[in-house]
């Protein structure tokens, strides 16, 4: 059965009621809090003219007939409401990176092409220095948060909008909705600038957001099928750690939600607090947690360090994004010994392809217990590693790399942009597949060995970032005569940005002024964190980097 996400969250608000959907640090929703607030948001969008244009089934892959709906906000209460209230209104939803500077801001709106933009108050500043350059000023919501900043002009207050609207929502309203509205997901850009992933409501729900069941391993056969298991037993206490911007974060909260769990979020939502996650954690009794690799890991170990808690309740802590070190894994245990600690792959254009499950005391098959590797995953259904011209599925045990890919349950292509729709989704042995780019072997046991990107991408703490992005800010410097991007191992974060800089002759270059030409154009998280100056960066002789030497080179160098 195909399903759609807002004619779910209106079942389960009306089988659950008064059990507790949402928890911050200074309110409980209920989930007929949840159902109305975003009834209203519904309303509120509808009585302000954004609607559905065109049905899906007289639109191309790459296109959209829904009004978007830019979702700019921190982690928070706010985040799924809006979501929900738009897919009500059966609108399109789109997650903004927060990080981003100015002009990447700039870029990624005008892709998106929002009717309306839902934003904290934090950044208005910000918000407001882009939103005349759009093509047309879109409604403008804005959410208060401790910055106290004042509305924008034309921007209508958050509260107030839901004051003001209906909370009621028609049956006629609720038979409207279909499994064909959209879900839209902007990457990363591992693959150059974001690109906003088109899915199906109803292949969304079933590859990332807890369609399936469970103990079953199969999609559910109905809505009672799935509102009775949620009704007869709560899903977890779920607790996202990685922001609701990205996948990881919406795809958690929605499974938590439509397994009528709870989803918990913590006081600090601006930055990584590993002290007020841990206190929520032990107040809230959290069963499952979500990080990103070791730049979570490694805080949270020093803060349990610092003052142990009673953490008994954290069954999983799942790892996303960013895959946690063998030592961060024996630490985490060391702490909590019947802990399941779950690292998973996965992409935008895909949602989870495998998992890797560590226990204390576990056996040595691949992809869990003591011995597990963090590139081996047990592969979901649908996934498969399809051959270099992805003309076949290739058999377990293959020689050589191919492509991870996935069938079944995958998006409809990228907004605005067909020829990368055609590229990204190809025909394999005749069934469509999505093969986002990613190098992988399947090994003679079923298990997936992920390689890694293809492209020039590094994925430092959880993020995502695309090398050519760097090197091109750092080119805007004066005195780089040429210039490669890499990245090289770190404790920390998993994986770091390093440069390695060939200057103009003669030219002396601060490394300070060349990281601050970059962040005048790039979001923090995408500077390099060293910079290595080289008589000259060597390239082939039709031009492409040596990067045996570039990684050598960049692991040499403090």
């Amino acid at each position: 059965m195909d399903f759609n996400v807002a004619a779910v969250q209106e079942q389960l608000g009306a089988a659950l009621g008064d059990r507790e959907a949402i928890i911050t640090a200074s309110r409980r929703w209920s989930w007929a809090d949840l159902q109305e607030r975003s009834r209203r948001l519904d309303n509120f969008f509808g009585d302000h003219g954004l609607r559905l244009r065109t049905e899906r089934r007289a639109l191309a892959p790459h296109e959209c007939g829904q009004d978007t709906i830019a979702v700019y906000l921190h982690n928070g209460a706010e985040y799924l409401e809006t979501m929900l209230g738009a897919f009500k209104a059966r609108l399109a939803p789109c997650n903004v990176n927060y990080r981003y500077v100015e002009a990447e801001l700039a870029g990624l709106l005008a892709d998106m092409r929002p009717r309306a933009i839902v934003y904290h108050g934090a950044f208005a500043e910000r918000l407001g220095r882009v939103v005349d350059e759009l093509e047309s000023r879109p409604l403008l919501v804005q959410v208060r948060d401790a910055s106290g900043a004042a509305l924008l002009a034309d921007a209508i207050d958050y509260e107030a909008a839901l004051a003001g609207a209906s909370p009621t929502m028609t049956p006629a309203a609720v038979s409207a909705l279909s499994p064909d509205d959209l879900y839209v997901l902007y990457t990363g850009g591992t693959t150059g600038r974001p690109k906003g992933v088109l899915w199906r409501q109803a292949d969304a729900f079933v590859a990332a957001m807890g369609g399936r069941k469970f103990t079953e391993r199969r999609e559910w056969n109905d809505m009672d099928e799935l509102v009775a298991a949620a009704t007869h037993k709560p899903g977890p206490r779920t607790l996202s750690a990685a922001p609701f911007m990205h996948g990881t974060g919406q795809w958690v909260c929605f499974q938590a939600l439509h397994a009528g769990g709870t989803v918990i979020i913590p006081e600090v939502v601006d930055h990584f607090d590993a002290t007020d996650l841990l206190d929520t954690i032990e107040r809230e009794r959290v069963q499952l947690l979500v990080i990103a690799g070791e730049a979570f890991a490694r805080p949270l170990l020093d803060a349990l360090a610092e003052r142990p808690r009673d953490l008994s309740s954290l069954l999983v802590i799942a790892s996303s994004g960013a895959a946690l070190s063998p030592s961060s894994k024996a630490a985490l245990l060391g702490h909590l010994p019947g802990l399941r600690i779950r690292d998973t792959v996965g992409s935008s254009e895909t949602g989870p392809q495998g998992e890797s499950v560590h226990r204390r005391a576990d056996d040595d098959s691949p992809g869990s217990g003591a011995s597990a590797v963090a590139a081996r995953f047990r592969a979901v259904e649908g996934t498969c590693v399809v051959d270099e011209a992805m003309h076949k599925v290739l058999a377990p045990g293959h020689e050589g790399t191919g492509w991870l890919a996935r069938s079944g349950r995958i998006p409809l292509g990228y907004l605005h942009d067909a020829e990368r729709t055609a590229r990204t989704f190809p025909l394999v042995e005749g069934v469509r597949m999505s093969v986002p780019g990613d190098r992988a072997r399947l090994l003679a046991d079923g298990t997936i060995e992920l390689l890694g990107r293809d492209a020039a991408t590094i994925n430092s703490g959880g993020e995502k970032i695309f090398a050519e992005e760097v090197e091109s800010a750092i080119r805007l410097h004066h005195g780089v005569r040429d210039v490669v991007v890499i990245g090289r191992p770190s404790t920390r974060w998993g994986s770091e940005v390093v440069a390695l800089v060939e200057p103009d002759p003669g030219a002396v270059i601060d490394p300070e002024s060349l990281v601050a030409t970059c962040g005048a154009t790039l979001a923090r998280y995408k500077l390099p964190k060293a910079v290595v100056f080289v008589d000259r960066v060597r390239r082939s002789p039709s031009g492409k980097v040596d990067y045996r030497w570039a990684h050598e080179t960049g692991a040499s160098h403090p």
